[in-house]
């Protein structure tokens, strides 16, 4: 009998993006009289909306046997997400077949499954019953959970009020305990600290040496590393490479570096907002001596260099970047101020470069960058690209020789900050 308990054939998913011209602030009595104006057909004036089609997998063919510890890798936009979602269930496929033998058990972004109302203790309890575990089963392992995601002191508080941190260990916790043949998660566990994160790896490692499968994303190649059995590399929705880890991860990366050197941003690459007026041809992230590369340690500098090409001149334009986690979070919007005053520039036709350096040092995570330009007067974005560029932060940066006794670095950023001391 075959140990496949992942078949996936053919496997395509569409969506359909709506772009439609918005304004940046309109008054309610404006509001109301174009919806009279709607009622009665006379207004005239209503911006078009255009649909794009988007295929974020196309045509996916993989295998997965019992036990395999499948780690999945690409940039951000390549699939991965929404392949995890296909394979739990949270959303349909377009086109293709999906075949799976066992209970699935899925943590990909925080709180999934969760209710937020509920209680802790009612959450790990609503979870084994969507599992379709008993109440004799869940109980078994109910003190393993709480012991593991180290929040007894707030297990009858309802998890609304719980951190992302508090959230990512209960959730984790109920997805790897409840027994599931087959366990999917995804970069969620980055909101962790580093000792949770290692914990939550170890307990992978068992799961899957128990016999069931894992499948895990992640931009961490150490960590797929150490942990997978074999990796999947998508890119732009399609199946790569399926194979040993050290050779797939060594094409994934000498990819990336060719891409990152070049970080050519093509006109049909998916854009939030686009007006024609212009568009950003290319983005990459360089050291301090303007080299390009994706991959920085805690104490360097973080160089952004983006350029613009303008096809109408831009009287008041303001460029901004923004810095994700692999996770979704937004950490900081990077504009062009003077004391917090905006300073819009004016862009004639042609090709302009734009140079940021980041001083504010990033904590160790997988981080992307979204970029655009908006006109100043009324806010209108001209052109917005959303994670177009990824790079890694790594190390703690704490000096050679030096301890480091709580081992654990909170949060994304090491803001500047100012100390003063007093005695009373």
């Amino acid at each position: 009998m075959s140990n496949t308990v992942i078949k996936v054939e053919g496997l395509s998913k569409q969506f359909i993006i709506s772009h439609e011209e918005r304004e940046r602030y309109t008054s309610l009595r404006d509001v109301i009289a174009k919806q009279a104006k709607g009622l009665i057909g006379l207004n005239k004036n209503k911006k078009p909306i255009t649909r794009e089609e988007f295929w974020a997998l196309k045509d996916v063919n993989f295998e997965i046997k019992k036990g395999d510890r499948l780690g999945i890798i690409g940039r951000n936009g390549a699939g991965k997400s929404t392949l995890l979602k296909v394979l739990s269930r949270i959303t349909e496929p377009t086109k293709g077949r999906i075949s799976i033998d066992g209970r699935v058990a899925s943590l990909l972004e925080v709180g999934t499954g969760f209710h937020p109302e509920l209680t802790g203790r009612e959450n790990i309890f609503l979870n084994g019953a969507i599992l379709g575990m008993s109440r004799v089963e869940i109980r078994s392992k109910f003190d393993e959970i709480v012991a593991f995601a180290e929040v007894e002191k707030f297990l009858d508080t309802p998890v609304k009020r719980f951190s992302s941190g508090m959230y990512v260990r209960l959730a984790f916790a109920v997805a790897a305990h409840l027994e599931p043949e087959i366990l999917i998660v995804d970069e969620v566990l980055a909101v962790g600290d580093a000792q949770f994160q290692k914990k939550c790896l170890g307990k992978m490692e068992d799961v899957s040496n128990e016999g069931r499968t894992v499948l895990f994303v992640s931009h961490n190649m150490s960590t797929l590393k150490s942990l997978c059995s074999s990796i999947l590399y998508l890119k732009g929705g399609e199946v790569v490479k399926q194979g040993e880890v050290e050779d797939t991860i060594k094409r994934y990366l000498g990819e990336s570096k060719e891409q990152l050197a070049a970080g050519i941003i093509p006109r049909d690459f998916h854009r939030k907002y686009k007006t024609g007026e212009a568009f950003f041809s290319s983005l990459v992230t360089a050291n301090a001596n303007n080299e390009p590369t994706g991959d920085f340690h805690f104490n360097e500098s973080v160089r952004i260099i983006a350029e613009l090409e303008v096809l109408k001149p831009i009287d008041s334009g303001l460029i901004n970047f923004l810095i994700g986690t692999a996770v979704g979070e937004t950490v900081a919007l990077i504009a062009d101020t003077d004391n917090q005053v905006y300073q819009p520039k004016s862009y004639g036709v042609g090709k302009h470069k734009v140079m940021v350096t980041l001083n504010a040092k990033l904590l160790p995570s997988s981080y992307s960058i979204s970029v655009f330009i908006a006109h100043y007067h009324n806010g209108m974005p001209i052109d917005w690209v959303e994670n177009v560029h990824d790079f890694i932060v790594s190390g703690v940066g704490i000096p050679k020789g030096s301890d480091y006794p709580w081992g654990i670095v909170h949060g994304y950023l090491e803001p500047e900050s100012k100390w003063s001391y007093s005695i009373f």
